[in-house]
C-alpha cells in the first residue's frame, strides 16, 4: 500500500511534535528535579495558581483531568504524593461526595512560585524564544 505524500509530511510533523514534547519535558523535569517536582508535578501546582490564584481556592480534581495530560487514575496518584508532600490538600465536596476537591496549600504555593522562573525559561529553551519575566 503507498503512502501518499500528504500523510507521510503528516507524519512527519506528527514524530517532530511529539519529539518537542519528550525534549521539553526532559528538560523541565531535569530542572525542577533538585525541588522534589516533575514536569506533570508543575503542571498541576500551575493549574491550580491560575485556577484560584486567591490563598485557600479549591479546584475540583475532574476540572484538571482534561487539562492534564494524564489518565484520571494517574492524575489521583500525583495529587496523592503532593498531598504526602505537603503541596496541597484534598477535600470531599460537600454537594457531590464522589467529587473531591484540591486546595494549594502556602508551602505549594511558595514552591510554585520559586520554580516557576525555571519552567518558563526551560519552555524558552526548548520552544524558542525568550522566557517572558516572571510578575
Amino acid at each position: 500500500m503507498a503512502v501518499s505524500m500528504a500523510g507521510l509530511r503528516l507524519e512527519e510533523r506528527w514524530r517532530e511534535i511529539l519529539a518537542v514534547h519528550a525534549r521539553t519535558m526532559c528538560e523541565i523535569d531535569r530542572v525542577l528535579h533538585p525541588h522534589g517536582l516533575g514536569a506533570s508535578d508543575f503542571e498541576v501546582l500551575d493549574l491550580l495558581v491560575s485556577e484560584g490564584p486567591e490563598e485557600g481556592a479549591q479546584c475540583r480534581v475532574q476540572n484538571l483531568v482534561g487539562r492534564v495530560h494524564l489518565s484520571q487514575s494517574a492524575l489521583s496518584r500525583l495529587i496523592a504524593r503532593l498531598e504526602k508532600d505537603g503541596l496541597v490538600e484534598r477535600t470531599m465536596c460537600a454537594e457531590d461526595r464522589r467529587g473531591v476537591y484540591v486546595t494549594l496549600t502556602a508551602r505549594g504555593r511558595d514552591l510554585h512560585g520559586e520554580v516557576l522562573p525555571l519552567q518558563r525559561a526551560a519552555l524558552a529553551r526548548t520552544l524558542g524564544g525568550e522566557a517572558e519575566p516572571v510578575a
